[in-house]
């Protein structure tokens, strides 16, 4: 990880996010320090017995107070959402600025922009703060050519069946 790139896993397939936290673990089982922050995902990983295991190499964060996925909220729920959401944007300001990881992945930030959450100039904003030896992973849905150019590697994800 010697200049730190940005990583795109996007599409409509799934086991974007499963792609993402592989690589997550791989970093950490050469001694990176990995950052892990899920958006819209309602209770996500920060759950999981697996990843407590994992720190203090891989610590996931998720700034959202419901349970219950973005989608599935109320106008006014959604709204208040909003406002954890902006903190977790923040906090990747701040992990990126002080440099306190190797890799970070952002999960589902894609998805914020889709919904008007972030603008495309706010995700700019952050991922330039991003200094040399970190690596930057965004999952998400739908990648504008904009988004596009910003990464170094672009994977994207499409479902061909599923039953």
């Amino acid at each position: 990880m010697a200049d730190g790139i940005i990583r795109i896993y996007g599409g409509n397939g799934r086991g974007k996010s499963p792609a993402a936290l592989g690589r997550a673990v791989q970093a950490a089982s050469r001694g990176a320090r990995v950052v892990i922050i899920q958006f819209l995902k309602g209770r996500g990983l920060t759950e999981s017995e697996f990843l407590r295991r994992l720190e203090p190499d891989i610590k996931v964060f998720r700034f959202e107070k419901s349970e219950e996925g973005y989608d599935a909220l109320s106008p006014s729920e959604r709204e208040d959402e909003i406002v954890n959401i902006r903190n977790g944007i923040g906090f990747a300001r701040k992990v990126l600025n002080t440099g306190e990881c190797e890799m970070l992945v952002l999960d589902e930030v894609l998805g914020l922009v889709e919904n008007k959450i972030i603008t495309k100039e706010e995700l700019k904003e952050v991922l330039s703060l991003k200094g040399d030896g970190i690596d930057v992973i965004m999952t998400g849905n739908m990648v504008s050519d904009e988004l596009y150019d910003l990464a170094d590697e672009v994977t994207m994800i499409t479902t061909e069946k599923s039953d």
